[in-house]
C-alpha cells in the first residue's frame, strides 16, 4: 500500500484527483445501483418488466451516448464533459431516491447512464494526456482505485439502505454533488490537442468520425477485446448463478457471492501495480494483452473440472464443490485483466495516434457495450441449455473457448503488426489519399 500512495504522489495533481475521482465515483454508483432493482420491486410494488425497463435505459443511454460524450470531451475539452456528468448524475441519483412515477423514473435512470457517458471517455482521456510516457502505470494505479470503489460501495450501501432506499440515494447524490465542486475548484483545465484541426483546417464531426471508423487497426482491436468484457462480467452473471445452484439461496451462497467480489477487488488492489511492472519489463503490449486474455479464457477451467465431479448431497463436500472453484475462476479473471487492461487502455492511444483520443474510448467502449449485452445474452441460453440438457460445462467450455479466440485474435494483430501506431497511421492515409 506504501508503494501503491508513493507511486501516486509521483504523478501531477491532475493525475491524483482523476484517480480520485474515479474512486468516489465508484463508490457512489455501487452504493446505490446493487439495491435499485430491490427498491423498484419491493419498495414501489413495479411490475418486473418495468423494473427491466428502468434499468435497461440507464445502460442504453450510457453506451448509446458513449461516442456523443467522447466527441464533446474532444471538441469542448475534458473537464466541462467531466463536471456535466457528475452534475446529472447528482440530479439523476437523488431523484430516484425521490420519485415514484414511473416516468420520472425512466427520466432519472437516463441522466445517470447519460452521466456515465459524458465523464468516462474524458476522463481517461485526460489521464492519457497528463500522464505521458508513464501512461501504462497510470491505468495501472487506476484500476486500483476503480476496484477499490466497487468493493467498498456495496458495503457502504447496504448500511445505508437498511436505513432507507431514499438516505443511500440522496447520500449517492450528495457524493456527486461534493465531487462536482471539487472538480470546478481544483481540476485544471485540459483541451485535446489537435482534436479538431488537421494542417490547420478544422474538422467536421462527421470527418472525424469518418477517420476513426476507418481507422481498421483500432476497430479490430476493439472487436478482439469484446471478449474480455464478456468474461469478466461473468463475475457478476454466471459465476453467482453457479455458486447458488450448487450451494443454494441461503446464508451460504449469499456468502459465497460475496466472496467472489472480494476475491477479485481485493486481489486486484494488492497486485495490480506489481502485476503491470513485472508485465512491461519482460513483454511488449501486444504480447501482455495476449496473456491477459489466455489467461481470462483459462479462468474457467476450475468450473470445467468441477463440473465433472458428482455433487455430494451436503456437509464440506457440497461447500468447497460451490465456493472454490468459481472463487478461483474469479481470481484468474482478476488476474487475467490486471495484466491486460492497462496495456490496453494504452493501445487506444497509440492506435488513435494520440488525436481525438476521448472520441475513440467513446467509440470502443460502445463496441464493447454492445458486446457485453450479446455475450451475456448468449451465456445465459448457455446456462440454460446446460441445465435443461444436464450438461454442465456447456457455458464453460464456451467461456474458455471464447478467451482462446480472442487471445488468438490480438496475437495475429500483434504479429502483423496492426497493433502499432505507424499502421494506424498507415490505414488512416491509404483513406485519405
Amino acid at each position: 500500500m506504501k508503494d501503491t500512495v508513493k507511486q501516486v504522489r509521483s504523478y501531477d495533481r491532475s493525475v491524483q484527483l482523476l484517480m480520485v475521482n474515479q474512486f468516489t465515483i465508484n463508490l457512489g454508483f455501487y452504493m446505490l445501483m446493487p439495491y435499485l432493482a430491490t427498491h423498484l420491486a419491493g419498495n414501489l410494488g413495479l411490475a418486473g418488466w418495468l423494473v427491466g425497463l428502468i434499468l435497461g435505459v440507464r445502460n442504453f443511454s450510457q453506451q448509446g451516448m458513449f461516442l456523443i460524450g467522447g466527441t464533446l470531451g474532444d471538441r469542448l475539452g475534458y473537464k466541462p464533459m467531466i463536471i456535466a456528468g457528475l452534475v446529472l448524475r447528482t440530479a439523476g441519483f437523488a431523484t430516484l431516491g425521490l420519485v415514484e412515477s414511473v416516468p420520472a423514473l425512466l427520466a432519472a435512470s437516463a441522466a445517470t447512464g447519460l452521466a456515465g457517458a459524458l465523464f468516462n471517455p474524458a476522463s481517461r482521456a485526460y489521464l492519457a494526456t497528463d500522464a505521458g510516457e508513464r501512461r501504462v502505470e497510470a491505468f495501472a494505479l487506476f484500476n486500483v482505485f476503480y476496484q477499490a470503489g466497487i468493493l467498498l460501495g456495496p458495503l457502504v450501501g447496504m448500511v445505508l439502505t437498511g436505513v432507507d432506499f431514499s438516505v443511500t440515494c440522496l447520500v449517492a447524490a450528495g457524493i456527486f454533488a461534493v465531487l462536482s465542486i471539487v472538480q470546478i475548484r481544483a481540476l485544471p483545465a485540459r483541451r485535446a490537442d489537435h482534436a479538431e484541426t488537421v494542417g490547420g483546417v478544422r474538422e467536421s464531426v462527421l470527418q472525424q468520425w469518418r477517420g476513426m471508423f476507418t481507422n481498421r487497426p483500432f476497430l479490430l482491436f476493439s472487436l478482439a477485446m469484446i471478449g474480455s468484457y464478456v468474461m469478466s462480467f461473468q463475475v457478476y452473471l454466471s459465476l453467482p448463478l453457479e455458486v447458488r445452484r450448487l450451494g443454494g439461496e441461503g446464508t451460504f451462497g449469499t456468502a459465497a457471492v460475496a466472496v467472489l467480489f472480494a476475491v477479485s477487488g481485493l486481489s486486484t488492489i494488492a497486485f495490480q501495480t506489481k502485476v503491470t511492472a513485472w508485465c512491461k519489463a519482460r513483454m511488449e503490449p501486444g504480447r501482455a494483452l495476449t496473456w491477459g486474455l489466455l489467461t481470462m479464457g483459462a479462468a474457467f477451467v476450475p468450473l470445467l473440472v468441477a463440473s465433472a465431479v458428482p455433487v455430494p448431497d451436503s456437509g464440506m463436500g457440497l461447500w468447497l464443490l460451490a465456493g472454490l472453484p468459481a472463487s478461483l475462476t474469479a481470481l484468474l479473471l482478476a488476474a487475467g485483466t490486471m495484466i491486460a487492461y492497462p496495456f490496453e487502455m494504452d493501445t487506444i492511444v497509440r492506435l488513435a495516434g494520440d488525436r481525438l483520443v476521448a472520441t475513440h474510448y467513446g467509440l470502443y467502449n460502445t463496441i464493447c457495450g454492445i458486446g457485453i449485452t450479446v455475450g451475456n445474452l448468449l451465456t445465459g441460453m448457455a446456462l440454460d441449455a446446460a441445465r435443461e440438457a444436464g450438461v454442465p460445462a456447456l457455458p464453460w467450455v464456451a467461456l474458455f473457448l471464447l478467451g482462446l479466440a480472442c487471445a488468438a485474435a490480438l496475437s495475429t494483430l500483434n504479429r502483423t503488426g496492426r497493433l502499432a501506431l505507424d499502421a494506424a497511421e498507415g490505414e488512416r492515409q491509404a483513406v485519405s489519399v
